[in-house]
Formats: C-alpha cells, sequence, structure tokens
C-alpha cells in the first residue's frame, strides 16, 4: 500500500447511481486546507457538473472537524501557487465557474473560514450539534476571500453577517441555523447520513427541473427579480419538451413515483 499524501486526498464514490460524494480528507491535520485538496475537489466537481449521469452532490468531511481553515504556509509563502488551478474546473467557491447541479454539504466540529465558504457556496448544509463556526480572518490580518463577505450577508442579511464577520468570533452550530448558514442540525455522527438522504430526495426529482429551479433562483440573486421573470416562458418550454415532463405527467395521473431519466 502507498504512503498517503500528507496534503490530504478527496475521495469519491457513486451513490444510488446518480449521487456523487465526495469526501474531504486530511482528518489527521483536522482538514486543513491545501492546495492539492483544492485542486482535487475542484476536479470532483467539475466530474458531478459534467456528467450527466450525475444528478446531485454530497460534500463530507473526513474525521471529527470539517477544516480549521487554510495550511497558510502552503497557500501564502512566497513560491506557493496557493488558489490556481486550470481554467473550467468548477471553483469550490464558486467565485469563477459554479456548479450548476445542486450540494448538499456536511459539516461537524471545527468549521472556520474555508470551510464557511465552502458551505456558502453549496446549497443546503447540514451541521452537527458539536459544529463551531468562525470566519476569523481579522484577526490574523486578512479579509475572507472565498466568499464570505457577500454570501453571508445573502443568507443572514446585513446585521447578522456584520455581527460575526467584523468580530471575528466563534458561534454554535444553532447560531450558524439562526443566521441560515445551515438548513438543519442533528445529532453528532448523523450529518452526513442526513446529507445523504436530502441528496436522495433531490434526486427523485426530475434532475432537468431540479437543474432549471437552481438556475432561475441564482439569476434571480445575480441579476434582480425581473431576470428571472423574464426566463419563466423559456424555461417552461424547455421543461415542457422534455420526457421527464410527459413522465411527471404520467406518474401524478396513475398515482406514483415518478421514474426520471434527466431527458
Amino acid at each position: 500500500m502507498s504512503e498517503r499524501h500528507p496534503h490530504g486526498q478527496v475521495l469519491t464514490r457513486v451513490v444510488d447511481d446518480h449521487i456523487w460524494e465526495m469526501t474531504f480528507d486530511r482528518h489527521e491535520k483536522r482538514n486543513a486546507c491545501t492546495p492539492k485538496l483544492f485542486r482535487e475537489l475542484s476536479e470532483a466537481l467539475t466530474r458531478l457538473d459534467d456528467d450527466p449521469e450525475l444528478w446531485v452532490g454530497v460534500l463530507r468531511f473526513a474525521g471529527d472537524h470539517t477544516t480549521g481553515g487554510l495550511d497558510m504556509p502552503l497557500f501564502f509563502a512566497e513560491d506557493a501557487d496557493g488558489f490556481a488551478m486550470p481554467d473550467g474546473l468548477v471553483d469550490p467557491f464558486g467565485l469563477r465557474r459554479r456548479l450548476r447541479a445542486p450540494l448538499v454539504v456536511a459539516v461537524q466540529g471545527i468549521t472556520y473560514t474555508a470551510g464557511i465558504e465552502m458551505a456558502l457556496a453549496a446549497d443546503i448544509v447540514v451541521a452537527s450539534e458539536d459544529a463551531r463556526f468562525s470566519q476569523l480572518e481579522p484577526k490574523r490580518g486578512l479579509a475572507a476571500l472565498g466568499g464570505a463577505t457577500f454570501r453571508f450577508v445573502e443568507r443572514g442579511g446585513w446585521g447578522n453577517a456584520m455581527y460575526h464577520l467584523l468580530r471575528g468570533d466563534e458561534f454554535d452550530a444553532h447560531e450558524a441555523h439562526r443566521v441560515g448558514i445551515c438548513q438543519e442540525v442533528v445529532p453528532v455522527g448523523t450529518q452526513a447520513d442526513r446529507a445523504l438522504e436530502l441528496a436522495r430526495e433531490i434526486a427523485a426529482c426530475a434532475p432537468l427541473a431540479v437543474e432549471a429551479t437552481k438556475a432561475n433562483a441564482r439569476l434571480a440573486v445575480d441579476d434582480g427579480e425581473a431576470a428571472a421573470i423574464a426566463e419563466f416562458g423559456p424555461m417552461q418550454r424547455r421543461l415542457a419538451a422534455t420526457e421527464d415532463f410527459a413522465e411527471g405527467v404520467a406518474s401524478f395521473i396513475e398515482r406514483r413515483q415518478g421514474r426520471f431519466t434527466g431527458r
């Protein structure tokens, strides 16, 4: 057996044919983020986005903690390439290429800085009761660079975002739920299973309709309500021409679960 790389690895597997599960694993270092881990996560997210047979993603973190943040010397040393990666890959922070497919994230224990920002770039977050959050960059002379400055505001409102961003304080899972960072708080050790349950619920829906729903919501956030409304007609015409729409109607008439194919 080859020796495990000290900079960690991202493990992947397909669940139930259409769910792509990714495990961020440098557990012996509290999942401290490295350029290698970010590159592998970016490649895994790109596979999720490019493979039409993969409909939903789940991101989980090995060990007791999500991440303590960046392994700073590996990102900020003079000879470090930091976040550099080839153009065209999905960005784990969603600052460049964004993920088209839905993504559910499970977090636990220490969930600092980059951990919050990866979660905020996703769609649904499940937190264990022991999760501890902090966007503590100002205490290190930095500002958050992975999207927290605007996504925290987007999720929780200006006051809640500034309350935590400007102080760099630590807060628990229930406060994270209050301000919209996570959508569920679950018992310790069940967060990844719950994330997978949610992914299965999403995967039971028509994947093209799910994708269109996320895209229209994102359009409203980026370009405003009017832009999203203008897209309703074209979006519905595209969906009405799919095999999945016909199956959805048939399943309604026949009072059964739909059997969708993504076509």
